[in-house]
């Protein structure tokens, strides 16, 4: 038992002292001021969705009111079971629309559809999720920050709507995700992660890297090849796009039984690619394997807690103690992480709800093996006009 417990202490303190390096380092991230005058690049908008007629219509006419030369850039809708008359709706737009089906949706499949019927006169492509809403000035600070030279990037997706205790913990843990996944690993000289959209990557090399890509973690397929050409990925904390929050418990476990999954054939799977490469100096790509190996941050509160809880009852005062302390420095970790803009009485209602939302995650956990055989969509409901700021 103790040499258990001696294997368990030592692998949560090293996720433990992950997070708070990247999460302190965060708190030291500037974004570029610098502006070069450059060309325009010409971008094409991808948003690709799986029945989203209730808020598509408003999310389009959203992305349209960008300040960027509207010669430049193409909104492109891939429509994967959409009705009919959201179908006309869209058309009446300036928008190109690409109807596509598949026996088992998924997103790479929609977005290498589209890009086969596309021309390959674009720049840059920048994905969006049908619930996305940017900023008006997205693309223009995209834009320049690809004048500077970087050929993929992130953007600051945050909450726009925030009207349960389950959302706002959903919202908080992005904030926390982005300092120490995106701020803090730019700071130490590090790329990105990922998040799934808000995201923009040279057209040609996205293209090229997305072709023979049908998974559903399309973003953490890309991830990994990016690094394994060597591919810095640069994060935008100014460019910001609104992306919806789960609101309920269903949709929820829906939305994480696809994340786990991800995360977990990405551990086994490239684990052994990531060591390779760390022998070749590839820092990058060792760095997003270590990554995910490290549990989600609510199973590690979860774990933790209940480690604390069972060492109480059964441990010596210093086995207490040790416990204790990591699980103190795990939470610290976490909460400088946290914006100020979330300091707030309704965060600290919706903290009540961490057992709930570690209950939730036990229950994805327990269905991970469902989704290599089915197609977990999320609901979305929320349009432009309940963004929060």
């Amino acid at each position: 038992m103790l040499i258990i417990q001696w294997i368990l202490y030592i692998l949560f303190l090293t996720g433990t002292l992950y997070l708070v390096v990247f999460a302190i380092a965060g708190l030291f991230y500037k974004d570029s001021k610098e502006t070069i005058s450059g060309k325009f690049r010409k971008f094409v908008v991808l948003i690709p969705g799986y029945k989203e007629d209730p808020i598509i219509v408003d999310v389009v006419k959203k992305t349209l009111e960008q300040d960027y030369p509207a010669e430049c850039y193409d909104v492109v809708v891939i429509a994967d079971s959409f009705n009919a008359e959201t179908l006309e709706n869209l058309k009446i737009l300036p928008v190109k629309v690409i109807e596509v089906q598949f026996e088992r949706s998924s997103k790479a499949k929609s977005l290498n559809k589209a890009m086969k019927m596309l021309p390959d006169d674009y720049e840059v492509a920048l994905i969006l999720d049908a619930d996305n809403v940017m900023e008006n000035d997205f693309i223009s600070k995209m834009n320049q920050a690809f004048n500077r030279g970087f050929q993929a990037i992130q953007g600051h997706r945050l909450a726009k709507n925030l009207n349960t205790h389950l959302a706002v913990l959903d919202a908080v843990s992005e904030e926390i995700n982005n300092n120490i996944f995106r701020r803090g690993h730019r700071v130490l000289g590090l790329s990105a992660a990922f998040i799934g959209s808000g995201l923009a990557v040279r057209y040609p090399l996205y293209k090229h890297l997305m072709e023979d890509i049908a998974s559903f973690g399309e973003d953490k397929e890309l991830e990994h090849r990016l690094l394994k050409n060597r591919v810095r990925i640069e994060y935008l904390d100014e460019a910001l796009v609104y992306d919806e929050k789960i609101a309920q418990g269903p949709a929820f476990i829906n939305q994480r039984i696809r994340w786990i999954a991800n995360q977990l054939d990405f551990s086994f799977n490239y684990f052994i690619d990531g060591i390779k490469e760390l022998f070749h100096g590839n820092i990058d790509l060792f760095d997003k394997v270590i990554q995910h190996l490290i549990p989600p941050r609510i199973f590690m509160l979860g774990f933790l807690s209940i480690i604390v809880i069972l060492s109480l009852i059964f441990n010596s005062l210093a086995w207490n103690y040790a416990w204790i302390f990591q699980l103190l420095l795990c939470a610290l970790a976490l909460w400088i992480s946290v914006p100020q803009k979330h300091i707030s009485f309704k965060t600290i209602r919706a903290l009540l709800s961490l057992p709930y939302g570690f209950y939730l995650m036990l229950v994805s956990l327990s269905k991970v093996h469902q989704a290599r055989r089915e197609f977990f969509h999320t609901t979305h409901n929320y349009s432009e006009n309940h963004k929060t700021h």
